[in-house]
């Protein structure tokens, strides 16, 4: 397992490293060039629209996961009936692959043949929903694919938070008149800190490697409109023969959850500590 991790990940990561500081292009090279790959990156239009529209995407699909995910799990944990069906509807998004999630949404979305043509054909045929093809809606379509696709793995994720809190505390509660809303903001919150790092971990990740949904629903226009990061890496990597700047993309991309996960080992380590 350790020579798997060193051998495989380790050094993949120190290999695409080194091949960023090069001039490679179809094939590595060993012509040594410095950060000039980076500055070339930096300076490319379609990069910069690309990291704007992953942090668009990034705080929508991470809030949206979040409170929908967490709604979601405060109502299943309401002991409601057909709980066991309900959790299966609501994580079962999860279990389908990003491109079937990007292809449905991209059909119901087609203003053609979606979710605007049925509406339409019911009579309201002034109704727009087009945003698929909006330049300045189009990451907003893509946002509403992978919150509806993520937020069963939040809502499993919470849930198995909130039936770990003792149901005590929520009796002493019930006898002290605390509103339900206060319970859940100063106490059950906090006692899910572990838990909601974890997953705020996992969305950073899914968004950071944000490729299949974007290709299936977009193709990453209208135009470059939907440009994301890995798009942009896959583009030069396959498409342009530069594997030196498609590995500087590729390390720019790693450092956001390299730094995730320093502050998270960083903060638990403290919060441990008596």
């Amino acid at each position: 397992m350790a020579v798997t991790v060193i051998v495989a990940y380790l050094g993949s990561m120190v290999w695409t490293f080194l091949i960023s500081l090069t001039s490679s292009r179809t094939f590595p090279s060993q012509h040594f060039v410095g950060l000039a790959q980076y500055t070339r990156l930096f300076e490319n239009e379609r990069w910069l629209l690309s990291l704007h529209n992953l942090a668009l995407y990034g705080a929508l699909f991470i809030v949206g996961s979040m409170l929908i995910g967490f709604l979601l799990a405060v109502f299943i944990d309401q002991k409601v009936r057909g709980e066991g069906v309900l959790r299966t509807v609501f994580l079962y998004p999860y279990a389908m692959s990003f491109v079937a999630t990007g292809l449905i949404w991209q059909w119901m979305l087609n203003p053609v043949d979606g979710i605007q043509n049925a509406v339409r054909q019911l009579g309201w045929s002034e109704f727009r929903f087009d945003w698929i093809v909006d330049q300045d809606m189009v990451m907003v379509t893509i946002v509403i694919a992978t919150v509806w696709q993520a937020s069963g793995l939040v809502m499993a994720l919470m849930l198995a938070g909130l039936r770990s809190i003792d149901e005590q505390i929520w009796k002493a509660a019930r006898l002290d008149g605390i509103p339900v809303w206060r319970v859940y903001v100063s106490i059950v919150l906090p006692m899910l800190w572990t838990t909601a790092v974890t997953v705020l971990l996992l969305l950073v990740t899914a968004v950071v490697k944000l490729f299949d949904s974007v290709v299936a629903m977009t193709q990453g226009g209208p135009g470059t409109a939907s440009e994301v990061p890995a798009k942009f890496i896959m583009d030069h990597l396959f498409g342009r023969a530069n594997i030196a700047i498609a590995s500087a993309g590729a390390i720019m991309q790693l450092i956001p959850v390299v730094v995730v996960l320093a502050l998270y080992f960083y903060v638990r380590r403290n919060r441990s500590r008596p």
